[in-house]
């Protein structure tokens, strides 16, 4: 059974940082590539980031320049650092498996899902 288990997420102040960490087991890790996505109340899952199962990291415009993906594959787990966040940064964050070499930036293409974790960011 795959399982995804995301943590990390808090309330933080505009302009400081969080750290989110995704936990992935019963799936065998180094075949993946791992993506992040987060969604705000009222509005669709979006794309935030994501790793190639060889490391290779994607990012949305929105956040590039302040957030770094990167995956551990030691510990399978999958991290987003999160610098320099915005109140528009809020929302609940997924991670998601996608058993491909190269990750996706579409949601309906995530083969395994993590539950979320909020990250609230205060003006």
């Amino acid at each position: 059974q795959v399982q995804l288990v995301e943590s990390g997420g808090g309330l933080v102040q505009a302009g400081g940082s969080l750290r989110l960490a995704c936990a992935a087991s019963g799936v065998i890790f180094s075949r993946c590539a791992m993506g992040w996505f987060r969604q705000a109340p009222g509005t669709e899952r979006v794309f935030v980031a994501a790793v190639s199962r060889g490391g290779v990291p994607y990012y949305a415009d929105s956040v590039k320049g302040r957030f770094i993906i990167s995956k551990e594959s030691a510990e399978n787990t999958v991290l987003l650092r999160m610098n320099n966040l915005k109140p528009e940064d809020t929302a609940v964050y997924y991670c998601a498996a996608l058993e491909k070499v190269i990750p996706s930036r579409l949601s309906r293409e995530y083969d395994y899902w993590g539950q979320g974790t909020q990250v609230t960011v205060s003006s």
